[in-house]
């Protein structure tokens, strides 16, 4: 449109800007703009960051925050970086996926790495209402979008109290709505110390594994096949980085695959053997830790977003389901993993960094649930 504009003949390099220079100056922007304060506080702006933004991404903290005073971006060194030594920063707890869709690269050894997960309760489950009542006492939707981590366990505390939930039976229903302390049992539904019972941890690592399984065999590929095609093919940066996306989605439910089935054994032979349940007691806990290390869960456990109401189940439709076109995850009509809407991506890019309060200089920020 610029170059047929009338006063077009005045624009610089009018006759030598393609439309790949469009495309490289437009993700160039859209991959480095970050949020920053307005003069006043009030709001948060988009900006681009000279020299800071050069700073390529390691593994650490956030350690980058906003001086209102000074109207500065203020940086810590992540550590003591000798004279010709690469600098390197934070960009945020993002998954592999979001690296490639946002920023254009894959982060070996990606501390953070996850592979989404949508799970609901159906509502043709006969105890749809009470599930309902528990999770939200729980602060936790009856349909959303979880995540499996590369860490061990792969599991957050919101979801390991959705999936307590989700295979409750009734009288476990009823002790966490009109039982004795059942303040304190919605208190430890994230926690991994005080199951419900041991035949609800069966079912939900049980069902945890199945459900692994099942999303690694809608891939057409295999672990092996990947690793053995970048060895041996002459490969784009774009394919490697899409086929190592892919294997590296693979290898964390491989790892939830076995992290579920060992958890399923232990509570099998605990349940066999009798084992007394461990008891809450309130003093022994003051708030419910995330399994995920930027997280600290209250009594109402942190909202989810991305809360949809596609791929409802019942744990026993779940348990013994045949591989289906669901929806769960990479579904032949969503995005990569971690990947926003283009609305979404003016506010969330590489501006993570910078802290939510713009009134504090330095803090952490909190990835998604973001998973």
């Amino acid at each position: 449109i610029s170059q047929t504009h009338p006063n077009a003949s005045k624009l610089p390099l009018k006759d030598s800007f393609t439309y790949d220079d469009y495309r490289w100056a437009v993700s160039s922007v859209m991959t480095r703009q970050n949020q920053i304060p307005t003069e006043d506080g009030s709001r948060v702006t988009l900006a681009l960051i000279p020299l800071w933004d050069m700073c390529n991404h390691t593994n650490g903290l956030i350690t980058t925050g906003y001086n209102l005073e000074d109207d500065r971006c203020e940086c810590v060194a992540l550590q003591d970086f000798k004279p010709g030594e690469q600098i390197y920063i934070f960009y945020g707890t993002r998954s592999n996926a979001e690296f490639v869709i946002h920023s254009g690269f894959f982060f070996d050894n990606n501390s953070h790495d996850r592979v989404k997960i949508k799970l609901g309760v159906s509502k043709s489950d006969r105890l749809y209402a009470m599930k309902a009542e528990v999770l939200a006492r729980a602060g936790i939707p009856t349909s959303s979008v979880f995540a499996l981590h590369s860490t061990e366990p792969p599991i957050s505390a919101q979801l390991l109290a959705f999936l307590r939930v989700f295979c409750m039976s009734e009288e476990e229903l009823k002790e966490h709505l009109i039982g004795e302390r059942a303040i304190d049992k919605i208190f430890t539904l994230g926690n991994s110390e005080f199951p419900i019972s041991w035949d609800n941890e069966v079912k939900l690592w049980t069902f945890l594994e199945a459900r692994a399984s099942l999303l690694l065999k809608t891939y057409k590929t295999t672990v092996e096949d990947d690793k053995s095609f970048l060895e041996t093919h002459d490969l784009t940066s774009h394919a490697i980085m899409a086929i190592k996306l892919r294997l590296g989605e693979k290898e964390i439910l491989e790892k939830a695959v076995k992290s579920a089935a060992a958890s399923r054994e232990y509570y099998t032979k605990q349940m066999a053997d009798g084992a007394p349940l461990p008891k809450y007691e309130e003093s022994n806990i003051a708030l419910l830790e995330n399994t995920v290390a930027d997280s600290r869960l209250p009594i109402v456990l942190r909202n989810l977003e991305d809360v949809e109401e596609q791929g409802d189940l019942k744990i026993d439709e779940a348990i013994d389901a045949e591989v289906t076109e669901n929806g769960f995850v990479n579904g032949e009509n969503s995005l990569f993993n971690g990947t926003k809407s283009e609305s979404e991506n003016l506010n969330k890019e590489k501006s993570n960094r910078e802290t939510e309060d713009a009134k504090e200089s330095f803090s952490e920020s909190t990835d998604e649930v973001k998973e």
